[in-house]
């Protein structure tokens, strides 16, 4: 009896062990089989198998179109980033090759406009000192790039928290806003789609082949229990003024007598047409 306890415990204790040793994937990763992706990381390499010691077969760059033949099993984390292996096709010139790009390399969004790339994509994870807490955390950078053919015309990078908060994004052209002499506006989002797990927006404004990034939008909240909003107001939006951009804040949280308490606050940002200051 003894005997069987003691294997039933060892049985266990392996079992939670595997759990906590498997790796998952994000799912700003997840991408369809037979569908066209494009590489969102400078000499991303193609391997022989799914496997960061295979072969290395070739090498791409940015906004080099592949098709995504199939999602393989395997997943590899690199700082906060999980992605799976995917095995794809691609042309160079005449010649089509396939092989195995880690999907953490792939554009997580991109889009097409007046003769431009842009590609939107998680380019690593940093350490950064926590201004709460006297500790170090970890923090993904996003990254969204403008190129015209092979050419990188400009780029801007910006956080977007942990790996919980990368379940799934979007990435989206937008008007101008009304902005003085702004091409285009992009908006990028991560989202981690849970109870107290974070969201961010950025915004990043187009303007003679220049990305301009503004201060990125931080959203979270736990049901009734608290919430953390943040929003911009535009020129052409309810309540806006022309050449600026209003940057507004709105807390809530319940007390122990089941109170909400709210705090609001806003900042005015002034555009002169080629940047922004705090008014």
């Amino acid at each position: 009896m003894k005997t069987l306890l003691t294997a039933l415990i060892l049985l266990t204790v392996q079992l939670f062990a595997a759990q906590e040793n498997e790796v998952f994937a994000d799912g700003v990763f997840s991408f369809e089989d037979n569908k066209p992706q494009k590489i969102f990381t400078d000499w991303t390499r193609i391997r022989k198998e799914p496997d960061v010691k295979a072969q290395v077969l070739d090498s791409l760059q940015s906004n080099q179109p592949v098709l995504i033949l199939k999602k393989e099993e395997a997943v590899l984390k690199l700082g906060e980033r999980g992605a799976n292996w995917y095995k794809v096709s691609y042309q160079k010139g005449d010649v089509t090759s396939e092989g195995y790009v880690w999907g953490g390399n792939l554009c997580v969004g991109y889009r097409n406009k007046n003769g431009y790339d842009f590609l939107f994509g998680l380019s690593k994870t940093v350490d950064r000192k926590s201004k709460d807490f006297n500790d170090v955390e970890k923090q993904n950078i996003a990254g969204i790039k403008v190129m015209e053919g092979n050419t990188l015309i400009d780029e801007v990078y910006f956080d977007t928290g942990r790996g919980e908060e990368l379940s799934y994004a979007t990435f989206n052209i937008e008007s101008n806003h009304k902005l003085q002499n702004v091409e285009l506006t992009l908006k990028a989002m991560v989202s981690g789609e849970a109870c107290g797990i974070a969201s961010y927006d950025q915004y990043v404004l187009f303007k003679d082949k220049k990305l301009i990034a503004l201060p990125h939008l931080m959203n979270v909240g736990d049901a009734d229990v608290f919430y953390h909003s943040e929003h911009y107001i535009f020129p052409n939006d309810k309540g806006g003024i022309p050449d600026a951009f209003i940057f507004k804040t709105e807390e809530m949280e319940r007390d122990e007598k089941d109170r909400e308490k709210k705090k609001r606050s806003s900042k005015t940002y002034l555009w002169n047409g080629s940047s922004y200051h705090l008014k």
